[in-house]
């Protein structure tokens, strides 16, 4: 058995070696993100993880590289030239995994910022669980109520009323129809004897009072005698 035509030539070694370098390339970015969890976070409204806000944009998120904690989350900005908080989190399990990243959050009354709980990476079980305050945490379990009303404004003086239009003239009211009045029906009664005038006594004429005085009457009687004594005297001369 010749073992030289086993050893492979020069020209087969140089290949192999470039597709093993090649192969190394590729997938060292691979590993790398999962190694450190790499994720970059596109944020469209401003959202609060612990203590940090972040206003929207573009951010990576990875882990701390440490063998012995593996829940250390830093937060870059988009370029990583600079780390804008470091995280000590907590581990956080979770019944299936899923193929994107998942983000969860606290539901925080109206007026404030989303709190983020907890960060999964595609595939992972366990994940990280970002710690808050406790008063922030049993602010979140309860459903948010209404937002209290805002103050009344300061009540300016009423404007003048408005000219009132004239009154239309009222509608003459409907006459009520007359009543009909039952039918009168003619029946047969014996008329009722005539009543006989009661008779009254003649009532006797007043007297007048007397009031006059005999003088006028004797002065009347004077005056005709010498009348008649006139024609008298007249005939006696003819």
């Amino acid at each position: 058995m010749n073992f030289h035509s086993l050893i492979p030539s020069r020209g087969a070694l140089a290949l192999l070696c470039g597709v093993t370098i090649a192969v190394g390339i590729a997938t060292a970015p691979a590993r790398a993100d999962l190694y450190d969890k790499k994720t970059i976070l596109t944020v469209n409204q401003p959202i609060q993880i612990t203590n940090t806000v972040l206003q929207p944009g573009q951010y990576v998120m990875k882990l701390f590289d440490s063998q012995s904690d593996r829940h250390i989350v830093q937060i870059f900005n988009r370029d990583q030239t600079h780390i804008i908080n470091t995280i000590l989190a907590i581990p956080r399990e979770r019944l299936e995994p899923t193929s994107r990243t998942q983000f969860t959050f606290w539901e925080t009354p109206p007026g404030t910022y989303k709190a983020m709980r907890a960060w999964f990476y595609p595939g992972d079980l366990i994940g990280q669980e970002f710690p808050y305050p406790k008063h922030l945490q049993q602010i979140a379990m309860v459903t948010p109520s209404a937002p209290p009303p805002a103050p009344a404004p300061e009540a300016a003086a009423p404007p003048p009323p408005p000219e009132q239009p004239a009154p239309a003239p009222e509608a003459a009211a409907p006459q009520p129809a007359p009543e009909q009045q039952p039918p009168e029906v003619a029946q047969n009664t014996t008329p009722a004897p005539p009543e006989t005038p009661a008779q009254t006594t003649p009532m006797k004429p007043a007297e007048l009072p007397k009031t006059g005085s005999p003088y006028p009457a004797i002065g009347i009687c004077g005056a005709l005698l010498i009348g008649l004594a006139g024609l008298l005297r007249l005939r006696r001369q003819v």
